[in-house]
């Protein structure tokens, strides 16, 4: 029994506010984000693939700006607003990229699909903030190429292989957006 005790005492308190909607839990301080999303909110569109931040699957925002989830501690995002698959949009009413990725066929398996979606949301605010990748050759104005796409993608990782068509995907968006 003291065991339970001493554990429980170890638990630390974060607020942050996922989806719109601020949360509060007591959570073991070693607890990653992707496991307090999935475990204590029962969010479960993010996904656990690798564990290890090559995947890409538990890609969510955090402040517009996406991570890999299983990377980050909980408790580091103390007041952040996160969203995530859930939070992009709803069966009545898709978010843009949700809409385009059904259009194109740009999920198989459909497993990597809501860290691509989030990923491919972030990548596009990157663009817009004018951030360069590897590929950008104008570091002040950057291009919107399928291969700045692609590089920008990198970190999503796809079993499928429905790359072709996440990349027509985020272009149908990029080209759309206002």
């Amino acid at each position: 029994m003291d065991t339970l005790c001493e554990a429980q005492e170890d638990l630390v308190a974060v607020s942050f506010v996922v989806n719109g909607e601020r949360h509060t839990i007591e959570i073991d301080p070693r607890v990653t984000l992707l496991d307090a999303l999935r475990n204590n909110l029962h969010l479960t569109g993010t996904k656990k693939g690798c564990d290890q931040g090559q995947c890409g699957a538990c890609t969510v925002l955090i402040m517009g700006r996406r991570i890999n989830s299983c990377l980050s501690l909980a408790v580091t995002h103390e007041g952040d607003d996160i969203t995530t698959i859930e939070g992009l949009g709803t069966l009545g009413s898709l978010h843009p990229m949700q809409a385009a990725f059904v259009k194109h066929d740009g999920l198989q398996c459909g497993y990597c699909t809501p860290g691509q979606i989030c990923s491919a949301v972030g990548m596009l605010d990157e663009i817009d903030r004018n951030v360069p990748s590897h590929v950008s050759e104008d570091l002040h104005a950057i291009e919107k190429t399928d291969a700045e796409i692609r590089e920008r993608m990198s970190g999503n990782l796809c079993r499928c292989a429905a790359y072709p068509n996440i990349v027509a995907a985020i272009r149908e968006v990029m080209e759309t957006k206002p």
